[in-house]
């Protein structure tokens, strides 16, 4: 009888570890927004991480979060390291910036799992507002497929994306 079970659990886990390994190579969230802010405005809070506090909602999780801000004031060489408890440990610099329309981040995780991705907001002109979109990809290992079965990516952070551009189309439009 234990055997039977014991084969059964064998062949539920590879199964699922063979699943798994079928999943895509890579994985991209992405979610818009219109904001009907001047387009430099919008540029300007995404452009410069002091200005993410009012809009990020990662900031929002974590009062006691350990920052530290490096390199340029704001663009191309800017760097965002923080360190929480709650949203874990991790950097970010600012690779590309052409205002007003784009700015492409390196975003680097060292806890709770180290991770590597590209981060891209892009502004577009949609009648008298902007679309503000928002993107994020990067390579899945097999470990990262491994969780994306239970837990895509999107729904991870998909929600955090909407929270944060709501936040940030507020601040704007102020």
């Amino acid at each position: 009888m234990w055997m039977k079970f014991l084969g059964v659990i064998a062949v539920a886990t590879l199964a699922l570890l063979a699943f798994a390994a079928t999943r895509p190579d890579s994985f991209r969230v992405e979610r818009s927004i219109t904001i009907n802010a001047q387009p430099e405005k919008i540029h300007a809070q995404i452009n410069d991480f002091r200005n993410w506090a009012a809009w990020s909602p990662w900031e929002k999780m974590d009062s006691a979060m350990k920052k530290t801000f490096g390199g340029a004031a704001g663009g191309k060489g800017a760097t965002y390291a923080w360190a929480s408890d709650k949203v874990g440990h991790g950097s970010m610099e600012i690779l590309e910036s052409t205002a007003p329309g784009s700015v492409r981040l390196r975003l680097d995780f060292s806890k709770p799992f180290e991770a590597h991705n590209r981060v891209d907001f892009t502004v577009t002109p949609q009648g008298g507002a902007q679309q503000v979109t928002w993107a994020m990809y990067g390579p899945s290992n097999f470990m990262t497929k491994l969780i994306h079965v239970f837990m895509p990516m999107d729904k991870m952070v998909g929600k955090d994306f909407e929270s944060g551009l709501r936040d940030l189309k507020a601040t704007a439009e102020k």
